[in-house]
């Protein structure tokens, strides 16, 4: 059985080859496997706005957040996710917790 590193450089192989529906299926198999798997949330949020599935791509971007919320450039993705399908409070909810996550960030860089 391929590691979720694998699947996840499969699906990334398939996108960059113009086929992101089979790299969306790819990564919701590896989804299956290791739910909480951030790259397969993140690839997933910018391959269904690619298909402009909006509403999909912001559910995992969410996900992504949820699970590394001390990283800003999560919050900046799902910024960006939420701008493309028009979502422009949440776009600016997520920007603000993208600073927010990255003044803690300096903080616990001075301690």
């Amino acid at each position: 059985m391929p590691t979720p590193e694998e699947m996840y450089d499969a699906a990334v192989e398939l996108q960059q080859a113009g086929q992101v529906e089979e790299a969306v299926e790819k990564l919701q198999e590896l989804l299956q496997q290791s739910p909480d798997y951030p790259l397969a949330h993140a690839a997933l949020s910018v391959f269904y706005s690619q298909l402009e599935k909006h509403d999909e791509a912001v559910e995992h971007g969410a996900k992504v957040c949820q699970l590394e919320p001390e990283d800003p450039f999560s919050f900046v993705a799902m910024s960006l996710i939420c701008q493309k399908a028009g979502r422009i409070a949440e776009a600016e909810r997520a920007l603000a917790e993208a600073r927010h996550a990255q003044m803690a960030a300096y903080r616990n860089q001075d301690e």
